[in-house]
């Protein structure tokens, strides 16, 4: 499908990154009525003072992404594109997943540079100039990383951290603590759209692009306004996602677990035989039937499981289906609609 915004891959490096960038900032949103009007007024105000300040080109815009949202969010995109020339939508013909819905805002928005934030205010605007700043200094992804989790609960903060730290050690390359807070050149948007996953975990996706890269850090606030989209059940899927999309891992627990098991199953079968053949002791007990068998019957359906998981990516990967439909968009830069 032809996006607007689209066009032939380009991997030559920046030519002149003195000169202030055009910014596209990319937003996804589910159903954020209570916060936008906040995240719209702040975001074009500092989006003017930065280019009256010389620090983006004219040009620069905000994009919001709406991810099939069943409030009042996609009136209010329309209405902010329709009244101020900075603004523009994308909304998707139905809720795809916050993932698919920010690759469609970077494969679709124009721009130099492509920025991703997320639309609750809870990213330290102020740290896109810094990442800016980077990109003119020659790196061409910049990633935001918080520097603390104050403001998190205990459990989020250390379920969290665990995670990144279950990733590396699964050889899963991520960023420690960042999210999705990032800076794209408009050479990395077009190498990821190379990159034909269907399952997608970005945070992974964007290390293997192998720019120069570097890290701003930023203080993460409170939600401005409305619930989190990202309920725990979200994040567990989320979490799995980047296991199982970038390592196999998994799957070679599941070899050494079975070299575990027949080992203490071939040293249990010759305790048995040894206790009958040369004791008086060879009591027939359901302990040592039913114990191994439930042992056994458990590590095989959980084996099985993971490897479940694995066909059913390959299964899904096979049909090839679009990872996304654009039902329209709006404002700025946009030249003409799109159906899906």
């Amino acid at each position: 499908m032809e996006l607007p915004g689209q066009r032939a891959l380009d991997v030559s490096p920046v030519d002149d990154v003195s000169v202030p960038p055009v910014v596209s900032l990319v937003l996804p949103c589910y159903n954020e009525q209570e916060v936008l009007p906040e995240t719209t007024r702040r975001l074009l105000a500092l989006l003017r003072e930065w280019i009256a300040g010389g620090q983006m080109a004219p040009g620069s815009s905000i994009y919001y992404v709406d991810d099939g949202s069943r409030d009042q969010t996609w009136a209010l995109i329309a209405g902010y594109a329709a009244t101020h020339e900075e603004v523009g939508g994308i909304k998707l013909s139905r809720n795809r997943g916050h993932q698919n819905a920010l690759l469609c805002g970077l494969l679709t928005a124009p721009g130099d540079v492509l920025i991703s934030l997320d639309a609750d205010l809870q990213d330290d605007l102020g740290a896109i100039p810094q990442m800016v700043c980077q990109y003119r200094a020659g790196s061409e992804i910049v990633f935001g990383v918080r520097s603390s989790r104050a403001c998190d609960t205990w459990f989020k903060r250390v379920s969290a951290e665990g995670y990144y730290r279950l990733l590396a050690l699964l050889g899963v390359q991520v960023v420690f603590n960042h999210a999705d807070y990032r800076l794209l050149s408009r050479r990395a948007v077009e190498t990821l759209r190379t990159y034909e996953e269907t399952h997608l975990f970005l945070r992974g996706l964007v290390m293997q692009l192998g720019y120069q890269t570097s890290v701003v850090e930023f203080e993460r606030a409170e939600r401005f306004a409305g619930e989190s989209k990202y309920p725990l059940r979200k994040m567990l899927g989320l979490a799995w996602q980047g296991v199982t999309s970038f390592t196999a891992y998994p799957l070679r627990i599941i070899t050494g677990a079975g070299v575990v098991v027949s080992v203490g199953s071939m040293g249990l079968a010759a305790w048995a035989l040894f206790t009958r053949l040369f004791t008086d002791h060879a009591l027939p007990g359901w302990a040592s039937v039913v114990l191994p068998m439930y042992f056994l019957g458990g590590v095989q359906l959980l084996s099985l499981g993971v490897i479940g998981e694995y066909l059913a990516k390959v299964y899904e990967a096979s049909k090839k289906r679009p990872r996304f439909h654009v039902d329209r968009v709006v404002g700025a830069g946009f030249k003409r609609r799109v159906g899906a």
